[in-house]
This record gives structure tokens, sequence and C-alpha cells, in this order.
């Protein structure tokens, strides 16, 4: 006659799906966490994963199950950082601004995400941008931050503020790679860098044509 539970004879009882999830998540996020503190210390490149898996206190072989490059760590921190940043870049939106706001809006939550990683770990997480070997995705609507300010200038132009034929899919895209590049490779001094990001904020809305034109010139 059977009493008791249905577990195997002499066996310990095995963990649910709900609860393996569950600690794989929790080993996931500690990893993430540990890897991003060595990369705001060294760098990706030069980031130890012996280092993150003694901070996460895992198994060394366990990094390589949840991240099988040092990579896909800044994949992960950008799917999360790119929903944030267009959370901000929305509420923005949603008050009254004109078109270079939308530009200038777009460089402050990126300075504002610079403060947050540190000027090495900010550098990766926009250099996976042009990185050969991350899979590539031909939609900008992939990338929150690209579908909020591609979205804002297709308002704009609505508005009446861009005229009609002017591409503003091409022109956001084209902001943003152009705006990750220049933030990657100029120095982080304000007196060189506040010029430089006025001087190209002023380029593209040139190319977006937006109204209302620059002071002392026709429209």
């Amino acid at each position: 006659m059977q009493t008791g539970s249905t577990r195997a004879r002499g066996g310990p009882l095995k963990a649910k799906p709900q609860e393996r999830r569950s600690k794989g998540l929790q080993t996931r996020e500690r990893l993430l966490g540990a890897a991003i503190a060595e990369f705001k210390r060294t760098g990706m490149a030069a980031a130890d994963t012996g280092a993150v898996v003694a901070a996460a206190g895992v198994a060394h072989g366990t990094f390589f199950f949840h991240f099988p490059t040092k990579e896909h760590v800044l994949i992960e921190l950008e799917e999360r950082e790119q929903v944030q940043m267009a959370a901000e870049l929305t509420r923005f939106f949603g008050q009254d601004h004109d078109v270079r706001e939308t530009l200038a809006e777009s460089v402050r939550v990126l300075l504002k995400l610079e403060r947050r990683l540190g000027r090495l770990l900010f550098k990766d997480f926009l250099a996976l941008h042009f990185s050969t070997t991350r899979p590539p995705s031909e939609e900008w609507d992939k990338y929150p931050v690209v579908g909020a300010v591609v979205e804002e200038l297709q308002r704009a132009r609505e508005r009446g503020e861009i005229p009609d034929e002017v591409d503003v899919v091409h022109n956001g895209v084209s902001f943003l790679v152009g705006l990750y590049a220049l933030l990657i490779t100029i120095p982080e001094s304000e007196d060189i860098r506040g010029p430089v990001i006025e001087e190209y904020l002023t380029t593209y809305m040139y190319g977006l044509r937006a109204w209302p034109p620059p002071q002392g010139v026709p429209s």
C-alpha cells in the first residue's frame, strides 16, 4: 500500500520549476551587478571574469551559462537602460518643447547615463552600436530610444515644425548614431564638448529644416 508523497524513495524532493527559475534569475542579477561593477572599474575588454564570479559567489562556468561573452553583459545592460532612457524622453516629449529641445533632450539623457555608468563603461555601452560581432537588427523600433526620438520628430512634422518632405526616420537614426560616435571620441571637458554638441545640434536643425529657422537665416 502506497503512503506519503510521490517523491522518489530515499531521494530529496526536487526543486519546483518556479523555484529553479527564481534562483536562476537571482544568480543572473548577481552576475550582472558584479560584471557591471568590474566593467566600470576596468572597461569591458580588460574585465576579469574571475573577479566577476568571485564577487557574485558562483562557479566560473555559471557566468558563461548566463552570458556567453562579456559583450552579452553589455547587451543586457543596454536593453534595460534603453527602456529607462526612452521613458525619460517620453515624459519630456509630453511637455511643450520645440525640435531643437527634442534633440537636446536626447543628449541630456545620454550624458545622465554617462554619469551613472562612468566613462569607461559608457564608452563600451555606446561602442556596442558599432560592434561587428553583435547580432544585427535592421529595425530601428527594436531600440526604444531611437523609437522615441523618431516618433517625436514625426509628430513635429505633423505639427508643421518640419517640412513634409523631410525623412525624419533617416534623420532621427543618423542623429543618434552620430551622437554616439561623437560622445565616444570627444574629450569630457565641457569647454570642448559643449560647443561641439551645440554645433552638432545646429547641423541637424538645418538637416531637418526645422521651423523656426535660426535667427538671420531666411525661411
